[in-house]
């Protein structure tokens, strides 16, 4: 039996998806992954389990499932590439057991059934299943409270500076993220430790790039009390389900990258963590004199104490 290698195989699928929103046939496809229509449908129904045009019509049905909650059924058929709204009900309902128009009132998800784990992610890319580990990570829960805690208080303890130690400059030259910029103030790592979560959660939510809104310390507090609760229930998802590996499309990447939802996890919890101990002694270099312990342990004593 013909089977592709892993790289191969995700240049097949790729292929398969850049071709999504084109109206082409299985032997113009195939061409383009240099391959007869023949072989070109032998290795991807062995590797995926789902011959080519299942795959892609399972596709872009989950993105059409997605899109009904902005858009209205004729469109969503229309992008779905059917070229008339009773061909596309007929084909969403025996996908899904219900009508296109009834889909969103009883607020079902959008992924279909796959053998092989691979899925649209919102707004445009793909969720795929990794290798299930044989060890889960037993201390989520730890460090997302211990997260969400120390962050709290270390916005409630900044309110005991003035404005103008809140900006002051007593990191220059700081960046702790290539892409987020200079952090030089404690209002200004506050402001991305917030801001950062933020921007991930959209792109596994798959919903728009948050706008930075202002960086009052009364906007910070209720921007993480939003973000710290979406973002632990992220985090428990994908413990639950044991799909640290599994991996997302992030459309709001130029170009889009992949990421394992793991990876994305540990490197919030990591720059953190790291952010959390530099507003803490910039804290206690500006005066303040009562700052947390940024140390997990004194926090869990403090918590049974």
């Amino acid at each position: 039996m013909d089977r592709a290698a892993p790289d191969r195989l995700r240049f097949l699928i790729d292929t398969i998806i850049n071709a999504l929103d084109e109206k082409i046939d299985g032997d113009a496809l195939a061409k383009r992954a240099y391959l007869s229509r023949f072989h070109f449908d032998r290795l991807v129904t062995n590797g995926l389990g789902e011959a080519p045009a299942t795959f892609r019509r399972r596709l872009l049905l989950e993105r059409a499932a997605w899109q009904l909650r902005t858009i209205n059924v004729t469109d969503a058929g229309l992008s779905s590439g059917y070229n008339s709204t009773e061909a596309f009900t007929r084909a969403f309902t025996r996908a899904y057991g219900t009508p296109p128009s009834r889909f969103v009132a009883e607020r079902r998800h959008f992924r279909l059934s796959a053998p092989n784990g691979i899925h649209f992610h919102p707004p445009a890319g793909l969720s795929i299943s990794g290798t299930p580990r044989k060890d889960t990570m037993d201390l989520t829960d730890r460090l997302l409270e211990h997260d969400d805690w120390l962050t709290r208080r270390l916005i409630d303890t900044a309110g005991q500076l003035s404005a103008a130690d809140l900006d002051k400059e007593i990191r220059p030259g700081n960046i702790v993220d290539r892409f987020a910029g200079p952090e030089v103030s404690v209002r200004a790592l506050l402001a991305q430790h917030v801001f950062l979560k933020e921007v991930w959660i959209a792109a596994i939510d798959g919903t728009k790039f948050p706008e930075q809104p202002d960086d009052s310390l009364e906007s910070l507090r209720a921007r993480h009390l939003t973000s710290a609760r979406r973002f632990c229930e992220i985090a428990r998802i994908v413990r639950d389900r044991g799909e640290w590996d599994d991996a997302f499309v992030d459309a709001l990447c130029d170009p889009p990258q992949s990421f394992t939802y793991g990876g994305v996890i540990a490197h919030i919890i990591e720059h953190s963590a790291h952010r959390r101990g530099m507003i803490a002694a910039a804290l206690r270099e500006l005066g303040v004199s009562e700052v947390d312990s940024t140390c997990a342990i004194d926090w869990e004593k403090a918590l049974h104490g």
